[in-house]
């Protein structure tokens, strides 16, 4: 059992830096060949948070493996709203700004119950994969769109402005071609490790494929919004933590979800279409009150960010003790 751990956190490790050189490289490409940083930004920057679970749903479902899949992109949602923007909060409070965030949380919203239409019957096939595809490119169209009309006035928004800073400049074409072959390369590897792993310490502990996927793998997958929130709040970048994390849940649910869909198109368990649905949905629910305000000043304080804290740890002990 050692052995598998030390796989598991090998796997882990070489999938979120495998994730960040293939962005980094097709970033750069895409940057050389004159795309606008604007929309590589929005683009590939943006979807790289979500390229381990990704590759993870993709791997899972290869292997038969739907509810891990499944429990992935829940338990990565969950696990985003309760222990990274918890933390987070409770380092600083976050003050909401940017009017991106405003006209992206009620999209969220309605991602979440997009998901549950999907999940109710408990089986997840290709009719609801193009559906969740067809509502993943409107929105990427969307936010294209949009950002290019407000590129054009007088403000622009600091989260624009923030996507267009991560695009990598002046990297030779070479150098960027060997990241991205590296990262897919890496990619299925390090998820193959990661989940085969996973899957031998969930059998040991007697946990069922979906628990491991809600449980090990979504925190594991989301470790990299935790770090780019801390980072954020060092800097000062109170939009942008929110911004990481609303994006991320929204690609989950809209790209992520769509992956198992096509691949191995199956039943899930009923657990993932009630329990654990309605929890990733209260607290989506919870996430768009907090950031709203209403009547309040629009930030999320230590208290909520504590309140967010001990919901994941309530719900990481209802999946064992359950």
């Amino acid at each position: 059992m050692l052995v598998e751990c030390l796989l598991l956190v090998l796997g882990l490790a070489l999938l979120v830096w495998s994730a960040d050189r293939f962005v980094y490289g097709a970033a750069a490409i895409a940057n050389n060949f004159g795309l606008p940083p604007m929309i590589i930004g929005l683009t590939i920057v943006a979807l790289g948070s979500s390229a381990p679970e990704v590759m993870v749903s993709a791997t899972a479902a290869l292997e038969g493996k739907m509810n891990t899949a499944v429990g992935n992109v829940i338990g990565s949602n969950i696990t985003n709203i309760t222990l990274v923007l918890g933390i987070t909060a409770l380092l600083k409070p976050l003050i909401v700004s940017s009017s991106t965030l405003f006209r992206e949380l009620p999209m969220v919203l309605v991602a979440t119950a997009v998901a549950g239409w999907v999940l109710h019957d408990k089986h997840l096939g290709y009719q609801e994969g193009f559906v969740l595809l067809t509502l993943f490119v409107a929105l990427m169209a969307y936010l294209i769109i949009n950002s290019l009309r407000q590129r054009k006035g007088a403000n622009v928004d600091p989260m624009i402005e923030e996507a267009e800073s991560e695009v990598p400049n002046d990297v030779p074409t070479s150098k960027a071609l060997l990241w991205l072959a590296v990262g897919m390369v890496v990619l299925p590897l390090s998820a193959d490790l990661l989940v085969g792993s996973a899957s031998e310490i969930a059998r040991y502990f007697g946990m069922s494929d979906l628990v491991i996927g809600l449980t090990i793998i979504a925190i594991g997958t989301s470790l990299p919004e935790l770090a780019a929130c801390v980072a954020g709040v060092i800097k000062k970048e109170d939009d942008l933590v929110l911004g990481n994390i609303i994006g991320s849940n929204l690609f989950n649910i809209l790209a992520v979800l769509a992956v198992p869909a096509f691949i191995a198109p199956g039943a899930i368990d009923a657990n993932a279409a009630g329990r654990d649905f309605y929890v990733m949905m209260g607290v989506t629910v919870l996430l768009f009150i907090m950031a709203m305000g209403f009547g309040k000043s629009r930030k999320i304080t230590r208290w909520e960010g504590g309140l967010l804290l001990s919901g994941f740890i309530g719900y990481q002990l209802l999946l064992f003790l359950a």
